[in-house]
């Protein structure tokens, strides 16, 4: 068989995999980026040629199964995937996608979290392990999860109790790592980004700024993440081959 490859599943054609996408190329593994959104019955990889699967944020909600069919496919491969410890990874609507999937419940926020602010750290695990108890990431959303019954809670905010939490061989998310200052210019040429960071009271040039005061201590935070996950995607690729 050819290579296993790592399946990307992309919800908005602004929300790109940026870093995560980075550290797998790095070392040569395959992937293959789809947005099923719309469809009921999606073509996707055979599964058991699937190394990965990385879900990305978009504006739709995790349990919008009317109007995006495709992602109750999308739960239903998260299921398959952590029942035989296949790597997860999930940002923002990605992580809300896994939560949802592994029986959260999902709620609206009070206050959207958009900008930067703190995380707290309230466990330590080698899928995400923050070095200080606190630290300002990129938040960008409404929506939020409760933590699936026996997942790990790894990090919250004072907004949204459940900003990471990991599940067996599935890592959720909720803040954005993956954001690269250049990913970030295309999300502020993004009409319906702009008009979401503006109702927040929020400003173009005020969190371009916030972002690139943060982003160099951010990239050691990232690294780990991204290429432990990759790491993890390689390893499984590897013993589906054998």
């Amino acid at each position: 068989m050819s290579k296993p490859e790592v399946l990307i599943l992309q919800h908005a054609a602004w929300e790109k995999p940026g870093r995560i996408l980075t550290d797998l190329e790095e070392i040569d593994l395959p992937t293959q980026t789809l947005n099923i959104t719309t469809h009921k019955k999606p073509d996707m990889p055979d599964f058991n040629e699937v190394a990965g699967v990385v879900l990305m944020g978009g504006p739709m909600g995790a349990t919008d199964f009317d109007d995006y069919p495709g992602l109750k496919a999308e739960a239903k491969l998260v299921r398959a995937a952590v029942s035989v410890g296949k790597p997860v990874i999930g940002v923002c609507l990605g992580h809300q996608i896994i939560a949802t999937a592994l029986g959260a419940k999902l709620k609206r926020n009070g206050t959207p979290e958009i900008g930067v602010m703190p995380i707290k750290r309230m466990e330590r695990h080698d899928y995400f392990s923050m070095w200080s108890k606190q630290l300002d990431v990129l938040h960008w959303h409404t929506d939020a999860v409760t933590l699936p019954e026996g997942a790990q809670l790894l990090a919250r905010s004072a907004e949204t109790k459940v900003q990471a939490f990991r599940f067996g061989s599935a890592l959720g998310m909720q803040f954005h790592l993956e954001v690269t200052p250049q990913l970030l210019e295309e999300w502020l040429d993004e009409p319906a980004m702009v008009k979401q960071l503006k109702a927040s009271g929020g400003s173009k040039s005020q969190l371009r700024n916030a972002y690139a005061a943060i982003y160099g201590q951010l990239q050691p935070l990232a690294e780990q993440v991204f290429s432990g996950f990759a790491a993890r995607c390689n390893t499984y690729a590897r013993s589906l081959m054998n």
